[in-house]
C-alpha cells in the first residue's frame, strides 16, 4: 500500500522513443532505445541497475533485453498484469522494490508495436499470451456476442453511463476537443498542429453507437517508454528526481481484463473509487494538492469515470466539469496536457507518467506552471508524482 512507499522512492531517468504509426523496428529495439536513453538522462551504465519490471502484455523477452542492453546482474523482476489499467503498476513493483532494499535501481519499461503489428484495436480471437486478451475466461461469453475489441467491451459501460446520467456523446466530445487543443501543441503528439471542433469530433463515424465515436479511441502506437527508479537517499544525489509520493493498486472484485461487466452499477468505476481513497486517504495527500492529472484515456468515458471515481467531481458531474474548462491549461485541473492517449499517442499508458516528469521538471511541451504534485491513474492503478 502506498503508506509505506510514499516518499520512499524517486524517478530519477527517463526516454521516450519517438511515438509512430511504423517504427520499422522490434520491441525488444524500442525498449532498449528508450532503456538507454533513460540511463543517459540519469547518468547511470547498466552495470548500475539491478532490477527490471515490465507487464505480462509486454513481448520483450527480459533475457534478450539483458543481453541487448548489458546488464550484468538482477536481483529483482517482476511483471504486472496486462497493460492499460496496469500501467501504473510498474512504478508500485519499482518502488517497492527500491524502498524495501531488494534492489537499488529499478528499470520499468513499455514496448509495443500497437501500429504496425499487434493491433488492439482489431478483433482478435486466440491465446497467444501478449497479442490479445482473447482467450480470458471473458471472452468465452463475449465473442460470440460481437464483442470482440476493447471499444465493444467498453461500450456496454459507456452506454449504461450514458443512459443514467441523461448524457450522450457530444458530452464525451468536449473532453476530446480540449486533448486534441493540447496535441496540437505536442510536437510529439500523433496530432500536433491538428485541433478540432465539437462539430469534427460529432462527424468521426461511430466505433460502438451510441456511446464512442473514432475519436473518443486512442491512438495505435508504436514506441518504448522507460523509467529509471531508485531510493530516496540515493535520488538525492540526481540533478532532477520526481519523487512517487504515493502509489496503489485497486483491483476489485468481479473485474475483468478490460471490463467491469460484473459489477453492480456499470456506470460507475468501482476500482477508481477505491484507488481514489487509497490514493487520497491515509497518504496525506488531498484532491486539491493535485496540479496537474495524467489520467488513462483509452477511451473517453473511461476519463469521465475515472474523473468521478477519483472524487474531482460527483457520479455524472464530469460532463460539466469537462464543459466548464476545468481540463484546460487554466482550469482546476488540467488534465493529460500531452494530448493523452487520445491525442498524442498509446505505449498502454506509460507515456502518461512520461508527461508528469516531465510537468515536474518543468520541460513539458505544454508546461502548466510550476506544478509540485501530479495525477497519473490508470483506473486500476495509480501514482502521485512530487516535485523534490
Amino acid at each position: 500500500m502506498s503508506a509505506g512507499i510514499g516518499g520512499r522512492a524517486a524517478i530519477v531517468g527517463l526516454g521516450q522513443t519517438e511515438l509512430s504509426k511504423a517504427a520499422g523496428r522490434s520491441e525488444t529495439q524500442l525498449a532498449a532505445e528508450a532503456i538507454r536513453a533513460a540511463l543517459a538522462d540519469a547518468g547511470l551504465a547498466p552495470a548500475d541497475v539491478d532490477g527490471l519490471v515490465s507487464y505480462t502484455i509486454d513481448p520483450v523477452e527480459e533475457t534478450e533485453l539483458a543481453r541487448a542492453i548489458g546488464f550484468r546482474e538482477l536481483a529483482w523482476s517482476s511483471r504486472v498484469p496486462y497493460g492499460g489499467g496496469g500501467s501504473q503498476g510498474v512504478l508500485l513493483h519499482a518502488a517497492a522494490a527500491t524502498a524495501s532494499g531488494a534492489a537499488t535501481t529499478v528499470v520499468a519499461y513499455r514496448a509495443c508495436k500497437s501500429r504496425s503489428g499487434n493491433r488492439f484495436g482489431r478483433a482478435q480471437v486466440g491465446t497467444q499470451a501478449g497479442t490479445s486478451h482473447a482467450g480470458t475466461t471473458a471472452s468465452q461469453w463475449c465473442t460470440p456476442y460481437g464483442l470482440l475489441t476493447p471499444a465493444s467491451w467498453m461500450s456496454l459501460n459507456a452506454t449504461r453511463y450514458l443512459h443514467t446520467f441523461g448524457l450522450t456523446n457530444a458530452d464525451f466530445g468536449r473532453a476530446v476537443v480540449q486533448l486534441r487543443q493540447y496535441a496540437a501543441t505536442n510536437p510529439d503528439a500523433h496530432f500536433a498542429g491538428r485541433p478540432i471542433t465539437l462539430a469534427d469530433h460529432q462527424a468521426s463515424r461511430w466505433i460502438a453507437e451510441p456511446s464512442i465515436r473514432l475519436f473518443d479511441c486512442c491512438q495505435e502506437t508504436d514506441g518504448a517508454v522507460a523509467l529509471v527508479i531508485t531510493d530516496r537517499p540515493r535520488a538525492a544525489s540526481f540533478a532532477a528526481p520526481v519523487g512517487i509520493a504515493a502509489a496503489s493498486g485497486a483491483a476489485v472484485g468481479g473485474e475483468e481484463v478490460a471490463t467491469n461487466h460484473y459489477r453492480p452499477d456499470l456506470a460507475v468505476m468501482d476500482s477508481a473509487v477505491a484507488l481514489g481513497r487509497r490514493l487520497f486517504g491515509s497518504t496525506g495527500i488531498a484532491r486539491a494538492d493535485i496540479d496537474v492529472a495524467m489520467i488513462y484515456d483509452a477511451f473517453t468515458p473511461v476519463l469521465f469515470m475515472q474523473l468521478e471515481g477519483l472524487g474531482f467531481c460527483g457520479p455524472g458531474e464530469a460532463a460539466g466539469f469537462v464543459a466548464d474548462g476545468h481540463l484546460g491549461p487554466t482550469g482546476s485541473l488540467p488534465t493529460n496536457p500531452n494530448g493523452g492517449l487520445i491525442g498524442e499517442g498509446y505505449i498502454h499508458g506509460l507515456n502518461l507518467t512520461s508527461e508528469a516528469v516531465r510537468q515536474l521538471r518543468g520541460v513539458a511541451a505544454n508546461q502548466i506552471g510550476r506544478p509540485q504534485r501530479v495525477l497519473v491513474s490508470a483506473g486500476r492503478t495509480g501514482v502521485v508524482l512530487e516535485r523534490w
